[in-house]
């Protein structure tokens, strides 16, 4: 059998033909990376520049008015914050419960591999079709109104598929061999997982849990759906209180034509960025913080 050599130049010209199209996809990428940043500053920018003005203690600590220059805030943003803290505590035990059960408890059957094709479609759904959920099981049948309790259990639907599927992985990140070493030792399955397995998973599964209530934090769709009120001139006494949160009142403000109330929308936007920034800040810090602690 004779073989036939490939001519260098051939080679040649095929690497540098590679070469070429990788430098054009590396172009493109960036890019695209450089448009969307770029309109990401952009909008910024005008935000900022819009809405630090009108930032001051008075916009703080006022209620909505029919005035844009007496019109304030502290409704909204107590509202949120009673939400979100609501919302945690509803959705953070019951999804990383199901996480522990689904990833060290359950059987591998048909019915479990079904529950987990579930889940995985559920962290794809609309956001507005769990309006249309809370609004009809939570004010409708449960007869909660259109109080904060509905409101927050809403949302605690809304991230639970999230919560679980980062639990899981989390969980599923600690190695098998924890788990044996403790299990020969003696200790109880529930011990493992609690005295091993969850302080190991816990940086990643707090992240999860925080960057979930990051995107509950600036839903909209879902609360109006479900009947939230647009102006609220008193902060919620109780769980089943009526309230307004700050997506809310952005909306409002920016549905109405004076410009004065558009000012007032882009503040209350620096004020909802703020309360992200915080939220992502805390997921870095108690990532820092258990990563630390299990190291010692």
């Amino acid at each position: 059998m004779t073989t036939h050599a490939i001519p260098c130049q051939v080679v040649t010209a095929v690497q540098r033909r590679r070469q070429l199209h990788e430098k054009l996809f590396e172009l493109l990428a960036l890019c695209s990376v450089a448009a969307a940043l770029f309109v990401l500053l952009a909008l910024l920018a005008s935000v900022f520049a819009q809405g630090l003005t009108r930032i001051d203690w008075q916009f703080l600590t006022g209620f909505p008015s029919r005035f844009a220059n007496k019109a304030g805030v502290f409704a909204a943003l107590v509202g949120s914050l009673y939400l979100m803290l609501l919302t945690a505590i509803i959705a953070i035990p019951c999804g990383v419960g199901a996480a522990i059960y689904l990833e060290e408890y359950a059987r591998k059957t048909r019915l479990t591999r079904l529950i987990e094709l579930n889940i995985a479609n559920l962290a794809g759904v609309p956001s507005i079709i769990y309006g249309m959920l809370g609004l009809q099981v939570f004010v409708r049948v449960a007869g909660f109104d259109r109080s904060l309790i509905a409101g927050a259990l809403t949302l605690a639907l809304l991230i639970l598929p999230v919560i679980i599927i980062s639990a899981r992985e989390a969980l599923r990140s600690v190695p098998v061999s924890i788990r044996d070493a403790s299990l020969a030792l003696g200790a109880t399955r529930w011990q493992t997982i609690r005295d091993h397995v969850l302080p190991m998973a816990m940086p990643s599964i707090m992240t999860g849990c925080i960057l979930g209530l990051s995107r509950a934090i600036g839903e909209t769709a879902p609360l109006i759906t479900m009947g939230a009120l647009t102006y609220v001139a008193f902060v919620p006494d109780s769980i089943f209180s009526p309230f307004t949160v700050l997506p809310i009142q952005t909306y409002n403000w920016l549905s109405r034509p004076q410009e004065a109330f558009h000012e007032n929308a882009a503040a209350a936007i620096v004020l909802l960025l703020g309360l992200l920034l915080l939220m992502n800040a805390a997921a870095i810090f108690l990532r820092q913080y258990f990563e630390a602690r299990y190291r010692r």
